[in-house]
């Protein structure tokens, strides 16, 4: 399945908020239409009602009036507004006009002199016939005056959308944090599974639809569990059995140089010893590699890990022809408490310091410095190293400018076992502060940086 950077949460807010808003505009549009009809009906009845209220006026006054008056005004000296709405007019079969009101109404509607209703020259005109058709009434109302009516029903609809919109996306946006809330969790809670932490997680106060998923990790984990516990008792086994018959012939093979006598056949036994000394090498490092793959690195609990230095260096020591050449310091108030394996940490400072003894020059010290912020830094005299070389010396079996012996292995373990600490391996050469030599420097990481190492590795 491929990977994705889009946020749940924000596609929720995203979809919802659009879903509501066009929810919102169609109810707007839906109430719009439906205000069309309305006012139109009540526009309508208020024609229909004013021509049957002027009728009977209009009637009683024509008989009233001598036959050559001309058309009857009944503006007002004072008109009532400055905006007319409804106009009228009184017109006989021939379609003169015998009242009118107001000055514009003075010439003769385009509507027909048939009753009902007429839609022309931007007017909507209602038409009632009496005295067998001799005499009509026609009220006309214009048509801007209805779009504008549902031109302001429509905006009163629309224009709390402003703000509704904007206050419904913090609204749905405060919901769905709140309801995301388990899912972050239980993923900050994933997320810090490694190696060193393969606990069941806990499944209360979880919502029921993430339940399942918490049993479907935490049986992960205890197959994790069960296979890295089979793969470390195999390597520790494997180890123990693979020393044992090499150690045998190795000591073996040392009787038998010393009972030969100087000539061929003691040179090929020296030969014999040679290559198993490497042999026994290399499997040892074989083995540690196989235990940093295995992850044997990290611990759930932290340590104090100062004893463990003090151990690996008094070990050493005893090993050396020279144990002053090993020089160890430690800054006021340095402490190095940190969540890892002491066997791994031993290892990989064992590899540190067994490459600086042997790659280093002979006629310089080794030093080994706690710093104050917990760094850990294995200092030996050498010729400055290239960037490329700092680079090629990591790999497996890749090896610098030296001539001792060696497998090439030590600062990829290290390197592994490191990463499963949640610490850091920096490579310097020349030596900081000064013109040749070579520093490695461990630098455990805390914190966001921390879940960084561990995703990355």
């Amino acid at each position: 399945m491929k990977a994705s950077d889009k946020s749940m949460a924000r596609r929720l807010v995203v979809w919802l908020t659009a879903t509501l808003t066009g929810f919102w505009l169609a109810a707007a549009g839906l109430g719009a239409h439906v205000m069309q009809e309305e006012f139109g009906e009540i526009f309508d009845s208020a024609l229909q009602e004013t021509a049957a209220r002027l009728l009977p006026i209009v009637v009683d006054d024509l008989y009233q009036r001598p036959d050559d008056q001309g058309p009857l005004n009944f503006q007002q000296a004072a008109p009532l507004s400055e905006e007319e709405y409804l106009t009228y007019q009184v017109r006989d079969a021939t379609g003169k006009v015998l009242m009118h009101s107001h000055d514009q109404a003075r010439k003769p509607f385009n509507a027909p002199l048939s009753g009902g209703f007429w839609d022309g020259d931007g007017h909507r005109v209602y038409t009632l016939a009496a005295i067998s058709n001799t005499i009509f009434v026609q009220v006309a109302d214009p048509l801007s005056h209805r779009r504008e009516a549902l031109r302001e029903g429509a905006a009163a609809l629309l224009l709390p959308l402003f703000l509704l919109v904007p206050g419904s996306v913090l609204l749905v946006w405060l919901i769905v944090r709140r309801v995301m809330e388990p899912v972050d969790e239980l993923r900050a809670a994933i997320g810090l599974k490694d190696s060193g932490n393969l606990a069941d997680m806990e499944a209360d106060g979880l919502p029921r639809e993430l339940q399942p998923i918490v049993s479907s990790v935490n049986g992960l984990l205890a197959r994790l569990r069960t296979a890295l516990d089979a793969e470390r008792e195999f390597t520790s086994n494997s180890a123990h059995e693979l020393r044992t018959p090499i150690a045998g012939a190795l000591a073996q093979t040392e009787v038998l140089v010393a009972l030969l006598e100087d000539g061929p056949a003691r040179e090929r036994a020296r030969q014999v010893e040679s290559a198993l000394n490497r042999l026994a090498g290399l499997t040892e490092k074989l083995l540690q590699l196989s235990r940093a793959e295995a992850g044997i690195g990290a611990a759930e609990r932290a340590i104090d890990l100062v004893p463990v230095i003090d151990l690996v260096v008094t070990d050493f020591r005893r090993s050396l022809d020279e144990p002053g050449r090993l020089e160890v310091s430690r800054a006021p108030g340095a402490r190095l408490f940190e969540a890892a394996d002491p066997d791994a940490f031993a290892i990989a400072l064992r590899n540190l310091i067994e490459n600086a003894v042997r790659h280093g020059s002979a006629d310089e010290a080794v030093t080994i410095r706690l710093e104050e912020d917990g760094a850990l830094s294995i200092t030996n005299g050498c010729p400055p190293l290239s960037p490329e070389e700092l680079t090629l010396i990591r790999r497996r079996f890749s090896r610098g400018r030296t001539q001792a012996q060696g497998s090439g292995l030590g600062l990829s373990i290290v390197d592994r076992l490191l990463r499963q600490m949640r610490a850091e391996l920096h490579l310097a050469s020349p030596a900081p502060g000064r013109a040749d030599g070579f520093e490695a420097r461990i630098r455990f990481v805390r914190g966001a940086d921390a879940v960084a190492t561990t995703t990355a590795d």
